[in-house]
């Protein structure tokens, strides 16, 4: 016997606003009749917070405390035990995406500390001698009608005074690097974008790199683990660039690795974007721009 459980969405980008109804599908195919202890739709969204190893011994006392955050719990029975005919049967579903009490719905996001995601889960029951068939769907969850993002353009310049954790100055070749972010508060759709600048270098650049981070903090009252993990690199200059040549500086932000920036009390998640010069010699400068990100 051959049997297909399909749930089938609406939306074909399946976006989803708090408010708003997911509707949908579940599709049963057979090529005989079926007999089942009846049909389950679960709607389930969580975020799931891991600590990084080398916190683990640190945290040991909180490690217990980092569970999930449940955000959205339904289960609906869609029908009773009974029996489904062979061919295709299609049973028509909807469910209201709300929040739990006291809970807020976050963006969909996929880190590597904090994950936020949400599920449905269909469920046909079956007797013992038989297996429960079971199909899952994810669905995203944006943000609706947020405040408008209210440029604030930043001006850089990067030489050897400026750098902070410099171990050995007299081996710093001279260099300035001047340039422009045209805000770092962002919206999350549009893209990143700035202008760089090499006024002078004694020593040939080999590569200038664009370089997106995430930071995510976890924790509660114990305490907090913070880690910083890159999301994309990309290269903006090959080689040793012309002085004085307006480099601009263009980067789209990755879905569902990017957020609006997220600030609660058992969890963070924020983003900064580094400026990296890598010289011949194979060492290289960083400078540093934290960034608010949100979603108009």
């Amino acid at each position: 016997m051959s049997i297909t459980l399909e749930l089938k969405l609406k939306k074909a980008d399946k976006v989803y606003h708090e408010g708003e109804n997911i509707t949908g599908i579940i599709q049963i195919i057979s090529n005989s009749d079926i007999k089942h202890d009846g049909i389950t739709l679960i709607m389930e969204g969580a975020v799931n917070l891991q600590l990084s190893s080398k916190n683990v011994g640190i945290f040991e006392a909180f490690y217990n405390s980092v569970k999930p955050i449940q955000l959205v719990n339904y289960v609906v029975e869609v029908t009773n035990p009974g029996k489904i005919p062979a061919g295709v049967t299609d049973i028509p579903f909807e469910l209201p995406l709300r929040p739990k009490q006291n809970r807020t719905l976050y963006e969909t996001y996929h880190g590597v500390f904090v994950n936020i995601s949400y599920t449905l889960r269909c469920e046909m029951k079956r007797s013992f001698l038989a297996k429960d068939i079971v199909k899952s769907q994810q669905f995203l969850v944006q943000y609706k009608d947020c405040p408008k993002a209210i440029r604030k353009p930043v001006k850089f310049s990067i030489s050897p005074e400026s750098l902070q954790n410099a171990k050995d100055r007299a081996s710093i070749p001279c260099f300035l690097i001047t340039g422009f972010l045209d805000s770092t508060i962002c919206n999350v759709t549009k893209p990143f974008t700035g202008e760089l600048l090499v006024e002078k270098c004694d020593v040939p650049i080999k590569s200038m790199e664009l370089q997106l981070v995430r930071v995510e903090t976890c924790g509660c009252a114990e305490g907090y683990a913070k880690d910083a993990t890159e999301i994309q690199n990309i290269q903006i200059g090959e080689g040793d660039v012309p002085r004085n040549l307006a480099i601009p500086i263009y980067m789209v932000f990755p879905r569902l690795f990017t957020c609006p920036t997220l600030t609660t009390p058992n969890f963070k998640v924020e983003f900064e974007v580094n400026i990296v010069i890598v010289f011949n010699d194979d060492h290289l400068i960083t400078e540093n721009f934290p960034i608010i990100l949100t979603r108009d």
